[in-house]
């Protein structure tokens, strides 16, 4: 399978009212108090640990998820751990239908994909991306499928420099390639 397409079972974070959680902050996806922690590895049973309902995630959470997110994913402060907590979770990607823009392009650097999701409420109310779906997404071509439900959407395409950043593996990698 080409690097162009993801495959995973979602977690689609939904607040107490079943509405896609919107402007989940830097200190919710990784807590100042663990600023401390350097080490990838340790970073990952971090993860959404200050998100109310969702404390519990690293434990449920398995190599390959994909986590879909209400509007302005990341916003507040630019810390790279609330990018590096999902790496080292091996998540494979996160839907959201904006990002902030400092935690985007942290997780452009990392060469983690952060992709935008069009008609995440529409999608979500009509029960067509449901926790626990199997989805297919090709990033580059913009298209997905949730293979549990037969449903198709849309994604806004990654741009030639993400996609690049993204197969090099980070930003250091792709700079080595010499942009190539």
């Amino acid at each position: 399978m080409s690097k162009n397409i993801i495959r995973g079972r979602v977690w689609v974070l939904l607040d107490k009212d079943g509405r896609p959680i919107e402007d989940i902050d830097t200190d919710q996806i990784f807590h100042n108090a663990h600023l401390h922690i350097t080490e990838l590895a340790q970073m990952g049973p971090l993860a959404l640990g200050n998100l109310e309902g969702w404390k519990d995630f690293p434990q449920k959470a398995k190599p390959g998820d994909i986590v879909v997110a209400g509007r302005n994913f990341g916003a507040g402060s630019s810390r790279q751990q609330a990018v590096d907590c999902f790496i080292a979770l091996k998540t494979a990607s996160i839907l959201a239908p904006s990002f902030s823009a400092i935690y985007f392009r942290n997780a452009v650097n990392s060469g983690f994909p952060v992709v935008r999701i069009h008609g995440l409420e529409e999608l979500v109310h009509g029960q067509a991306l449901v926790s626990g779906d199997e989805i297919e997404m090709d990033v580059l071509g913009g298209q997905a499928r949730n293979l549990t439900r037969g449903a198709a959407f849309t994604l806004e395409p990654m741009s030639a420099v993400q996609a690049d950043i993204y197969r090099a593996g980070d930003l250091f990698k792709y700079g080595k390639t010499g942009g190539r």
